[in-house]
This record gives structure tokens, C-alpha cells and sequence, in this order.
């Protein structure tokens, strides 16, 4: 099927036609592509340890609960946004509620950080993928170079401070060459700067043509992980103690549903792991044609989503079964989240099996794809808004999409370089716990109430009788209205009421100053809604009060698709080059 396009409608007398925009070629690229964005790193290697913390099979109530409650709602809401406004975040919200223009404006300021730092993972990934050709295994050993064979062991350390397994020394010493603190950056590392340029031309020639190219990439990286998994678990669970570990990660603990923090981290855990907030879904669902199903797509990529996050578990906590078997250990003594999983517990565990540079390779490469997924849509997300918005007041060598998407590409990568020298750990940290946790929860909580307490339901549901053809039932206005805002509500508060400084390992504690600039890149997507609204209530004429009035009133029409209004020309015409 060849790409559909759209045109704008009628052409001003004295301007230049209006120019077509490119849609996805299938309904079935838009939901691969959404999928692969929503499952990411975190289904793989935080959903099971959240799960084993906080109740094993009993984590499912509260998980779910939040994933109807909350995810699915969210997930719809983006969806109808960007479908309907047919722009993305900073234009869509500039149509629906002017004043609060500047949420669109922070998801842009988010991503631009987000895929800066977020990229040195793709580094690590790649560094272990080149890695695993070796025979043997560089962290099957401590009779490397890099390694402290007075403190080294093969096979997991437990209860000993003093003594680390060889795949953490591989990970702290050879990858990282960690540094004792952010005061002491070092050099960089040239083997993780040549890794961070690779995956940087991955994503850039994987998305530099629109969706028109990315459509057709997501069948491969958003599908390969699924056999990945499917292969893991069928090999895994013919294991000894893979049974065991199963059995581990379903067995309930009922009395920890009491507790109200296993509710917040199921609630936490949804929220981040399928990504709304972020105005990705909203940039995605904007190039859909205006008619898509989106609630059937919604629901689709809400269950996928939770579908993967519970059958990694079963993949984790099946070979960590084997490796307690193998070690004689506990899988409490093994049960980690995060990147710890990935780069140190897995290698090991993979070190193992036969033929464990197959392996190995395997699960580093289905990592890049989950990886690399999250990265296309947040790397869209920009080039989408900066191409809206700034594209028709730029020279004419700039207006292409390929030219603008390198130009950001060029300046997230610096974001994220001080992240690859010796002492990036701490700055990848740092990065990591400050930009995305309280600002992206203040957006969403502020773009619910933009659709729901300003612009008010009754108009959003004669927008979406447009698209879908028909109303939104009961449940959809009910959690917009209270039930998804008090929950997103929730999380913000606990997250400033539960924050903590971040650290490194066991011991280290990042300076002050550190902590003043992790608080500047939050504010620094933050600071631009009220910026945003002190900007329309000055560009605006009248009283204050006239001003305040004008500047809620959507400045688009309900009765009428927007893709037939002149007033979408300049998100039209400026993404000409995608079709």
C-alpha cells in the first residue's frame, strides 16, 4: 500500500500550495510502532523485581487495577489528541487550550534530554553486544586485565562486601572505568563514544524519512524481542530451579496489598512503562488518517504493554531459578532490578548456558530493539515539534525534515557526551533521576486538566464523535474527570514527599551542587508551561480578564475535521517531505 496522503484544502490567493503530509501506510505500523515505544527496557528489567518486592502473584491486582484505571484512559486521551489536531504536542495544545501551550512545549524540552542520556544505554547494550563474540565471554573470568583478582569472583558474591563477581568487574572496570566520584569525570571512553555514534546513525537513518521508513522498521524492532523472549523461556524453563523460580515470581503474599506503597509503585510502574506524559502517543496518533479506531488501538497497546511486563517476569525469575540451582543461592540473594539485571546478573547467568556467545548475543541485541524503539518515538516526538513549528520560519536549506532531524540529533548527542567518560556513570545518574520522575507527572496531571476541567468534556467527546463516530462512554469520563487525575495526582505527591538524593552503589553520596543542577533539569521542562501562558496572555489583546477568557477558548473548530482548515497549513505543509 503506498503512503496516503492529505491535503490541507483550499490555497490562499499570493501563497505557495499547501503541501501534502504523509500518514502511516497501515493501521498495523502506527500500533507496532506505538507497542515498541510503551514496552521498553523498564518491562524487562524493573516489572519483575517490582513484582517480587511487592507481593509476587498479588502485585498482578494492583498492577492491573492501575493499567484500566489509569494507562488505558491515557493512553486514549494522547491518542484522540494528536489524531484529531492532526499536529503535535506544542501545536495540539496551542489549539485545544492556548494558555497551557507550554506543556507542549516541556514534552519537547523532555525528550530533547531524555534521548541525550538515554542513549548511553544504547552504548552499553552495543558495547555487550561486540562483546559477546568472544570466546570466552570477557566477564566469564577474572583472569582479565581489567580485573582485581583479590576481590574477584566467578559467580555471584553474597554477604561480601569486599568481593565482586566477574561480571560486575567487567561491567564497573572494562565498560565503565568507573571513577571514585562526578568530581573526577576522567577521559572519555572512545570505545563507548564510536558505540553512542552508531546508535545515534541507527536511529537517525531509521526515522530521517518520517514515518514512511519507520513504519517499516518497527516490524522488525518492535516484533524481534517477542522471539526472543518465546526462546529464553522455552529454553530456560527445561533447566533445573527454572521451575522454582517461576514459582517464586507467582506465589502471592496477600498481606502486601494492605500496604499503600505497593499501590503507588503499581500505579508508578504503569505510568512510566507505557509512556504517557510525554506527548509521544500524542506525535504518533497525529500522522494516524482521521478516522482510525483509536480506542481499539488503545486498548491493543495498553494489554500488550502489561501482557510483556508479566512474561518477562516469568523469563527473569525462570533463569534466576537455574542460576540459584547452579550457585546453591537463594533467589532472594539474586533478585535485582534495573541495570544491575541486565548488565551484570543476566551476562552471568547467560555465561552459563551452552553456547553462551548465542545467547548473549541474543538478549544484548533484544535490548537494542527495545531500546531503540522508546528512542525512535521520543527523537519523532522533536523532530515532529521543532518541523511544526519552526520549519516555515526557517531558511529554505533548513525546512527539510533530514536537515532538521540531524540538527537535533547533533545537539541531543551532547547532552548525553558527558555521560561516556569515566566518571558518566554519575552524570547518567544524575540525568536519570532528576529529568523525567516530577516533570513529566506535572504535565500530565496539567494536560488532563486541560482537556477535562477546561476544555471540558462535552467538547472533547464532539471531538472524538468525530473521529470515532461516536460518543465515549461513562467509564472514559469518569476516569478523565477524577478517578485518572487524582491517581496521577498521587504519584506526583509521593514522588516530592518520598524523594531522596540520588547515590551511586552503596556509598556514594553526589555533592550538593549536583543535586541544585539535577533540580535545574527538572525545572527546566517545568518552567516553560507558566512561560508559555505569561507568553499568550501578553501577545493577546484586551483586559486582563478578556485575555484570561480568550486564552482557555480552543482556536479550533469541533464541528469540522481540522485537517480541512486553513489553520493547519503550517503543520501540514511543513512536514511535505514525509510523503
Amino acid at each position: 500500500m503506498e503512503l496516503s496522503k492529505r491535503h490541507s484544502g483550499s490555497q490562499r490567493p499570493g501563497q505557495p500550495a499547501v503541501q501534502q503530509r504523509g500518514t502511516w501506510s497501515r493501521r498495523l505500523e502506527f500500533v507496532l510502532a506505538s507497542i515498541g515505544y510503551a514496552v521498553g527496557l523498564s518491562n524487562v528489567w524493573r516489572f519483575p523485581y517490582l513484582c517480587y518486592r511487592n507481593g509476587g502473584g498479588a502485585f498482578f491486582i494492583p498492577y492491573f487495577t492501575m493499567v484500566f484505571l489509569c494507562a488505558l484512559p491515557m493512553v486514549f486521551l494522547e491518542f484522540s489528541i494528536g489524531q484529531f489536531t492532526q499536529c503535535g504536542p506544542v501545536q495540539a495544545f496551542t489549539k485545544i487550550c492556548p494558555l497551557l501551550k507550554g506543556i507542549g512545549v516541556g514534552t519537547v524540552v523532555v525528550s530533547f534530554i531524555f534521548i541525550g542520556y538515554f542513549n548511553t544505554l544504547m552504548s552499553w547494550i552495543l558495547f555487550y553486544l561486540f562483546n559477546s563474540f568472544s570466546s570466552p565471554l570477557p566477564w566469564q573470568s577474572c583472569n582479565n586485565t581489567w580485573n582485581v583478582p583479590e576481590s574477584c569472583s566467578v559467580g555471584f558474591t553474597v554477604n561480601d562486601s569486599l568481593r565482586q563477581s566477574a561480571s560486575q568487574q567487567f561491567f564497573n572496570h572494562r565498560l565503565l572505568q568507573v571513577t571514585e566520584g562526578l568530581e573526577h569525570m576522567g577521559s572519555i571512553r572512545w570505545e563507548l563514544l564510536g558505540c553512542l555514534i552508531l546508535a545515534w546513525m541507527i536511529e537517525y537513518f531509521s526515522i530521517f524519512k518520517g514515518v514512511k521508513l519507520t513504519g517499516k522498521v518497527v516490524y522488525f524492532t518492535a516484533l524481534f524481542p517477542y522471539s526472543i523472549l518465546i526462546i529464553l523461556l522455552v529454553f530456560t524453563c527445561r533447566l533445573p530451579g527454572a521451575a522454582d523460580g517461576a514459582l517464586f515470581f507467582l506465589t502471592p503474599k496477600w498481606h502486601k496489598l494492605k500496604e499503600v506503597q505497593v499501590w503507588i509503585d503499581a500505579l508508578s510502574q504503569i505510568f512510566f512503562s507505557i509512556g504517557v506524559g510525554f506527548g509521544v502517543m500524542i506525535s504518533m496518533a497525529s500522522y494516524n488518517n482521521y478516522n482510525y479506531n483509536i480506542l481499539r488501538d488503545s486498548l491493543i497497546v495498553a494489554l500488550a504493554n502489561s501482557a510483556t511486563s508479566v512474561f518477562s517476569g516469568f523469563v527473569v525469575f525462570s533463569a534466576l531459578g537455574y542460576m540459584a540451582h547452579e550457585r546453591n543461592l537463594t533467589i532472594d540473594d539474586l533478585a535485582v532490578g534495573g541495570p544491575g539485571l541486565a548488565f551484570v546478573v543476566y551476562p552471568e547467568i547467560l555465561a552459563t548456558m551452552p553456547v553462551p556467545q548465542l545467547w548473549a548475543f541474543l538478549f544484548f541485541l533484544m535490548l537494542l530493539c527495545l531500546g531503540l524503539d522508546s528512542q525512535f518515538a521520543h527523537l519523532e516526538l522533536v523532530a515532529t515539534c521543532v518541523v511544526d513549528g519552526l520549519s516555515p520560519k526557517l531558511p529554505t536549506c533548513l525546512r527539510r525534515k533530514e536537515v532538521l532531524l540531524l540538527l537535533v540529533s547533533m545537539g541531543s548527542f551532547l547532552v548525553g557526551l558527558p555521560c561516556i567518560f569515566q566518571g558518566g556513570i554519575y552524570m547518567f545518574q544524575l540525568m536519570e533521576h532528576y529529568t523525567t520522575a516530577v516533570s513529566v507527572l506535572v504535565m500530565a496531571v496539567l494536560e488532563i486538566a486541560a482537556i477535562s476541567w477546561i476544555l471540558g468534556l462535552n467538547r472533547f467527546s464532539t471531538m472524538l464523535t468525530k473521529t470515532l463516530g461516536k460518543s465515549p462512554n461513562i467509564y472514559f469520563k469518569v476516569c478523565w474527570l477524577v478517578i485518572t487525575p487524582v491517581m496521577v495526582m498521587a504519584i506526583l505527591v509521593t514522588s516530592i514527599v518520598q524523594h531522596t538524593p540520588p547515590r551511586y552503589g552503596k556509598w556514594y553520596q553526589f555533592p550538593d551542587w549536583s543535586k541544585a543542577v539535577g533540580w535545574m533539569l527538572t525545572m527546566a521542562s517545568i518552567i516553560c508551561i507558566p512561560l508559555g501562558a505569561l507568553h499568550e496572555l501578553y501577545t493577546r489583546k484586551g483586559s486582563l480578564m478578556e485575555r484570561l477568557r480568550s486564552s482557555v477558548t480552543p482556536s479550533l473548530e469541533l464541528d469540522v475535521p481540522p485537517a480541512s482548515h486553513q489553520e493547519q497549513e503550517i503543520c501540514l505543509s511543513s512536514r511535505s517531505e514525509e510523503a
